[in-house]
Parts: C-alpha cells; sequence; structure tokens
C-alpha cells in the first residue's frame, strides 16, 4: 500500500503555519511528511521561503509519530556536506529516529546566493557524490578527514547521533543521477512518475528501496478558482527540471513561463473537488513503481480545508492503492 505524504512547501507558507499545517497533517492520518529547502520562492507570487532547518526543529516538537524528511536538501554549495551531516544528526535525535535526508544537487535559484557561481551538471554530479561520502561517513560517528577535489574536511566528528543512522533518499531524474541514487541512497527521490527511472534504480542496486514521488494538488470546491491559483502559483514547473535547475532568480521564472496557460498547468495538476482525478494520478506513481507519494496543497491560505477533505474522502479512497 503506497504511503501518503503531507508537504510543507516552504516556498508559499509562512513559517509558523507550517509548524500549524504539520501538527493538523498527523491529526488528519498522513503517513509522513516532508519539506523543502529553498532560499527563494520560485516566483514572486509564491511570497515565502522561510528557513526549512528551523521550521523541522518546531515540526519535530509539535508531531509525535510523523516521519520528516527534507524534499529536498543541495549539501553542494549553500551548505557545506559536513554541516549538513551535523543538522540531519540532530534532527535524527529530536525525532527519535523519525527523519530522513532527502539530498539533491540544486537548483541555481537557491545556491548562486554564496556568489559561487553555478557549475554544470556534471560537476554538480561530482560534487554531490563527494558530499554524500562525507556525509555518510561522518554518520559512522567516526573522526572525518577528507579531501577530494571539491569538498575538504578536517578531523570533523559529530557528537550526536541517533540510535540508528539517518536514512538518505537521493533525488534523481535519470542516467547519472539515478545511478548516483542507487550506489549511496536508501531511496530514491522523483518528481514523475517515470517508470524508466525506478527500473534504472533497482538495476543499478536500489530494487526493494522506497521510492517518493510527489504530487500537487489545487483542491477546493470551486473548480475555476482551484484552477486558477494552479496557474498562479504553479506555472513555474511547466517547463521542466533541466530549465529549473538553471534559472537564477524568481523574475526568471516569470519570464519563462508568461506565455503558460491555465490548461498547461492544469495537465498535471488536478484541481477543484474532483476526488477521483487526485486518485488517479496517484495510482500512476504507483504503477511505476513508487512506494510514497508527498501531496502538496497548492495556497498556504487553502491548507486547512485541504487537511479537512484529506481526513474525510482523500485519504480513505487512497488507501487501497
Amino acid at each position: 500500500m503506497v504511503a501518503i505524504g503531507y508537504t510543507m512547501m516552504c516556498e508559499q507558507t509562512p513559517a509558523r503555519q507550517l509548524v500549524e499545517d504539520v501538527a493538523e497533517a498527523e491529526r488528519a492520518g498522513f503517513d509522513y511528511a516532508v519539506i523543502s529547502d529553498h532560499y527563494f520562492p520560485w516566483i514572486e507570487e509564491m511570497g515565502h521561503s522561510p528557513y526549512a532547518w528551523s521550521v523541522l526543529g518546531a515540526a519535530a516538537q509539535a508531531t509525535e509519530r510523523l516521519p520528516l524528511m527534507t524534499y529536498v536538501t543541495c549539501p553542494i554549495m549553500r551548505y557545506h556536506p559536513a554541516v549538513v551531516a551535523q543538522k540531519a544528526a540532530t534532527m535524527g535525535e529530536l525525532t527519535r529516529g523519525r527523519f530522513t535526508l532527502g539530498l539533491g544537487a540544486g537548483e541555481n535559484l537557491n545556491e548562486h546566493v554564496i556568489g559561487e557561481g553555478w557549475p554544470p551538471v556534471d560537476t554538480r554530479h561530482e560534487m554531490f557524490r563527494e558530499a554524500v561520502e562525507i556525509i555518510r561517513e561522518l554518520f559512522e560517528g567516526n573522526y572525518t578527514t577528507y579531501h577530494g577535489e571539491y569538498f575538504d574536511v578536517d578531523s570533523a566528528k559529530l557528537f550526536d547521533l541517533p540510535d540508528d543512522p539517518v536514512p538518505i533518499a537521493i533525488a534523481a531524474s535519470g542516467g547519472r543521477s539515478g545511478e548516483i541514487a542507487a550506489e549511496y541512497g536508501d531511496a530514491l527521490v522523483a518528481t514523475d512518475p517515470d517508470a524508466d527511472l525506478v527500473g534504472l534504480f533497482a538495476a543499478a542496486g536500489g530494487r526493494g528501496k522506497p521510492v517518493y514521488g510527489q504530487l500537487p494538488v489545487s483542491y477546493g470546491q470551486d473548480a475555476e478558482a482551484a484552477r486558477e491559483r494552479a496557474h498562479r502559483l504553479w506555472r513555474w514547473s511547466v517547463p521542466g527540471w533541466k530549465v529549473m535547475a538553471e534559472l537564477p532568480a524568481p523574475v526568471n521564472f516569470d519570464a519563462a513561463t508568461r506565455t503558460v496557460r491555465p490548461e498547461d498547468v492544469a495537465e498535471t495538476v488536478p484541481c477543484g473537488p474532483d476526488l477521483e482525478a487526485v486518485v488517479e494520478a496517484v495510482r500512476r506513481y504507483t504503477e511505476a513503481g513508487f512506494t510514497h507519494v508527498a501531496l502538496v496543497q497548492i495556497g498556504h491560505e487553502h491548507q486547512r480545508e485541504f487537511l479537512d477533505w484529506s481526513a474525510k474522502e482523500l485519504l480513505p479512497a487512497l488507501r487501497g492503492l
């Protein structure tokens, strides 16, 4: 049976509301929760981007059973991997083992802020491989010294580790990144219901490991209003990952999506009160081999109505998948 998650979308929601919403998601019956880790929103209209790790600390105290996960953190520029390892280990302790570290090679949107430029994709993959090696070694609890092509670590040690190592889920879009996910990850993260990617991950060593996906939803009783909201706040996603990873600022995402129509967004985002549309969208993930699907309700003002609907109708309907 697929596990259904709730997404704390930092790019659209104030920090305190994120904590309140995830506590309500636990009461509604969601199986786990993920949080985005951004410096910027994708477009200005989204309006927010609090620091994910502060929110996670609060969420650990506001929930009791809900597993939490970054979806995803980039450990190659804005954060040094040794610091990511310390943050993740602390979350493992605070949650008593309810935390999974989701990692990915990042987006220019968030990483350019440190002023080091944005490397080409092949370089980012090599940086990412080194970063994951450092994090895994530090999770073993020993003093770590590392001299790589991109990162150095000088006699680092984590003094607060959870009883069990924090699982690492790795985001991939195919090819090289899928192989890295299979080699170093305890789980795969993917943005689309791509059966070929799941198969590549399995064949490269990831068979039997969890596979995480994410589905945006624009729930509301007024289908046309929900469709308008999805277009206004989610049009940035239409160009796809190869574009999304490269653009540097919200203004660039706005310019790149000026010609995106509401119907273009609605092709991949269920809009309105149609229960079966969400069930069918989740089914596409399960048929592609995904074990976990996190839902994203678009619009921070509409979280409570979505959570109420989820508790009463949506989650019971998804339990049979």
